[in-house]
């Protein structure tokens, strides 16, 4: 029987920490039992793990005993790590004992999934160096601040590199534990769980879910002043040459410093505005995806289009059909 070990952080609890240690050890359970009888055998034996007797969440509401002290796991197949608090700059030193042992273990063979924020712990641990890593697209800015050598994929729900697996944000990691429970059991287990607990199965991208927001806390007081100008005349026929000699500044060295203060270039800076005003638009007007995409300065249907399905993993008309019930069909 194979070992699957739910961490139980002590400290930066957030609200979604709970969900995440519940959920897994729900649809674990549950996959067991239907495997078990379809195969008159149990796969996993599930265990929450932590570094004290209690932790305790969301203001002192709820609390988890954790089964074991994680000194007495000497051995595990699995390790989930829960979301913590968004709001990381450095693991706490009372969570610091989980870092050399996911360490050792995944040494051992062991392979080990965070879920949203997790990445946070899994990050700490080097394990992620040069793999790649999806987390909460909202955490994008500050995880890349912190862990630069980690490949960011927050357009996708799911990543699978050499034994470590993470996902995106909220609650999509129900679709990471469904992906678990394929990989360790079967397709017919997952499609069960999947229905029981009615988690889409198969879904990758989270890209339709993000909400821009320009990264302004950079302290380049050009490159805040020229953000603010793309998103008051996003509309318009900007020229990024123009720009750039709005501020004195060459186009290179504008380039450059928008790109370091950002993480996009101005033209990217300005077609993710362009996109996200017209997200806006389909998903609360009545109005053609035509109407939207003139409304946000695109004359070309398909080079619209294209971008927009880029920027959301979705057409225009499908996003639209999607988040708006009141548009016209």
């Amino acid at each position: 029987m194979k070992h699957l070990t739910i961490l139980v952080p002590k400290v930066q609890t957030g609200p979604n920490t709970l969900s995440c240690i519940v959920g897994t050890y729900h649809i674990f359970t549950e996959a067991n039992r239907y495997y078990q009888e379809k195969h008159d055998q149990t796969l996993f034996e599930i265990e929450l793990v932590g570094l004290s007797k209690q932790s305790v969440f969301l203001n002192g509401l709820l609390a988890v005993m954790p089964q074991k002290d994680i000194s007495a796991i000497n051995r595990t197949d699995l390790i989930v790590i829960p979301a913590i608090n968004p709001n990381f700059n450095t693991l706490d030193k009372e969570n610091i004992p989980f870092i050399d042992w996911i360490r050792d273990q995944y040494t051992h063979g062991a392979n080990v999934a965070s879920m949203c924020t997790g990445a946070y712990v899994l990050a700490s641990t080097g394990l992620l160096e040069a793999k790649s890593c999806s987390i909460h697209w909202n955490a994008e800015k500050n995880f890349k601040q912190l862990f630069p050598h980690v490949t960011m994929k927050t357009d996708s729900i799911i990543t699978d590199e050499q034994g470590i697996f993470t996902n995106g944000g909220g609650y999509s990691f129900l679709h990471l534990l469904i992906y678990l429970v394929e990989k360790y059991y079967d397709r017919q287990t997952a499609i069960y769980c999947s229905k029981i607990f009615q988690i889409d199965i198969d879904r990758q991208q989270q890209s339709d879910f993000v909400i821009f927001n320009g990264q302004k806390k950079h302290g380049d007081e050009m490159v805040i002043k020229a953000q603010e100008y793309i998103e008051q005349n996003f509309a318009e026929k900007i020229s990024i040459q123009k720009l750039s000699e709005r501020f004195t500044v060459g186009r290179r060295s504008f380039d450059r410093r928008f790109i370091k203060a950002t993480g996009n270039t101005p033209i990217e800076y300005l077609q993710r505005v362009k996109i996200e005003s017209a997200k806006k638009e389909l998903e609360i007007s009545g109005k053609t995806v035509n109407e939207v995409m003139y409304e946000v300065g695109y004359s070309d249907s398909k080079a619209f289009r294209e971008i927009f399905r880029k920027v959301t993993g979705l057409s225009p008309l499908a996003y639209r059909n999607k988040y708006n019930k009141s548009a016209i069909k």
